[in-house]
């Protein structure tokens, strides 16, 4: 039998997500029209023989959050549970923590996910590999091509190109190492379990020795270092070249989600992907509807005025309405949003419960990755460069009105702001 863990951090990690992350955990945003975590789980439910999925994280427990379980369980019949660490442990801390809870059932594999990835989940294929490469013990991680400049920005592997082992693991060089990237999906047997206690045993003893270095990390109790392991610097490196660790190579679509706007490009991977896994999810220009161009979800509690012209890459949520006239473009406007006649929405998210004027213009910069460039990533931009904002995707936090005839250009407003007039490069508190 087979297990799957999806590590989906906690709440300090979500940063570069503000504002959205004030109102939803980071893995409950909705992308392509459905919560992040869910085309994981979609994933593994598909994969024969696995019989649970543990989310491990550091949230508090909350309504959201159990109430996605919930209805995930329902829908895809598999037992779904989420695992509260005590403190950020790290990729590999906190599955060592829990590693009782993964075990029990005896699985003779589990996969090893994060959160904010998005990808098409090759993981039957993953798992084909496994039997086929090394011995039925390795250890498989799942790579990509980048190109060679933003290559420095990811874990990196260098692999002999016979057997597809991994003969070196650097994570973020800072020159170029390989364009074989890690792409944060993992299959591991049990015995990754003996790696990681070394590793756990080598953290205590280095403690006993030198009790006193490194105190700022520990908030002045050393047993949060101990556990604190990360699967990337202080497992993978280790392995490398010892015959234990191999990398598959994935052709297909993969993309980090750290920023705002890299929902946006996620959402235009994931709903190219419904063409094949959920047309239903997809529509289509039809008689007395709105004009689509494109890839488009609409929820179908929303209210959208036939003369309304969307897409391509747009998601739209629960209860909004979108009035006469309106333009939206590689965009998701999430429930509860209004957007008032002949408005124009360019490369944007539009916050929960917002509202945006007649004839009011909102339009960001999308950071999309050079599309001339097959292997190109999205760039994890810097919110300021040379003290300037950097031109990115508009974002409206929850319930911001934005009046009439008024133009909101790259602009980043937090929550419960009536603005008054045109805005452009700013972050608006």
């Amino acid at each position: 039998m087979l297990k799957a863990v999806i590590l989906i951090g906690g709440p300090q990690k979500g940063t570069r997500f503000r504002p959205l992350s004030f109102e939803v955990p980071k893995p409950l945003f909705p992308v392509a029209g459905v919560p992040m975590l869910q085309h994981h789980i979609e994933a593994c439910a598909k994969v024969p023989n696995m019989k649970e999925i543990l989310l491990i994280g550091f949230y508090q427990p909350n309504e959201e959050l159990t109430r996605f379980i919930c209805s995930a369980q329902q829908e895809f019949k598999i037992s779904i549970r989420y695992l509260q660490e005590y403190a950020a442990l790290g990729t590999g801390g906190g599955i060592y923590h829990f590693r009782d809870q993964i075990l029990s059932g005896g699985p003779e594999a589990f996969f090893i996910m994060n959160a904010d990835v998005c990808s098409e989940f090759p993981l039957p294929e993953m798992l084909n590999f496994q039997k086929e490469h090394g011995e039925p013990s390795s250890f498989v991680i799942l790579g990509t091509t980048a190109n060679r400049k933003q290559s420095m920005n990811y874990g990196c592997i260098v692999e002999n190109q016979q057997t597809n082992e991994v003969l070196h693991y650097v994570e973020k060089p800072s020159t170029f190492v390989s364009d074989i990237i890690n792409c944060g999906i993992y299959l591991f047997t049990p015995e990754i379990f003996q790696h990681i206690g070394a590793v756990f045993q080598k953290n205590q003893q280095d403690m006993l020795l030198y009790p006193y270095e490194g105190d700022e990390q520990t908030n002045g109790n050393g047993w949060h270092r101990a556990e604190a392991i990360r699967l990337e610097q202080d497992i993978f490196t280790a392995l490398a070249g010892q015959g234990k660790l191999y990398v598959y190579k994935t052709p297909a679509f993969w993309s980090q989600i750290k920023s705002a706007g890299s929902a946006i490009y996620a959402s235009r991977l994931y709903l190219n992907q419904y063409h094949k896994v959920h047309p239903e999810r997809l529509v289509t220009t039809e008689d007395g509807g709105p004009r689509i161009s494109g890839n488009v979800y609409i929820h179908p509690t929303a209210n959208i005025d036939p003369t309304a012209v969307l897409g391509p890459n747009v998601s739209i949520g629960t209860g909004v309405t979108i009035g006469a006239g309106v333009r939206v473009r590689e965009s998701i406007i999430l429930h509860g949003a209004t957007l008032q006649d002949h408005s124009c929405v360019l490369n944007c998210i539009v916050g929960w419960d917002s509202t945006i004027g007649k004839w009011a213009r909102v339009e960001g910069t999308p950071s999309d990755p050079n599309p001339n460039d097959p292997y190109a990533k999205i760039d994890s931009e810097t919110l300021f460069r040379d003290g300037k904002l950097t031109p990115s995707i508009t974002i409206l936090g929850c319930n911001v009105t934005i009046p009439s005839e008024v133009i909101i250009l790259n602009a980043i407003v937090l929550p419960h702001k009536d603005l008054n007039r045109s805005f452009k490069n700013q972050i608006i508190l």
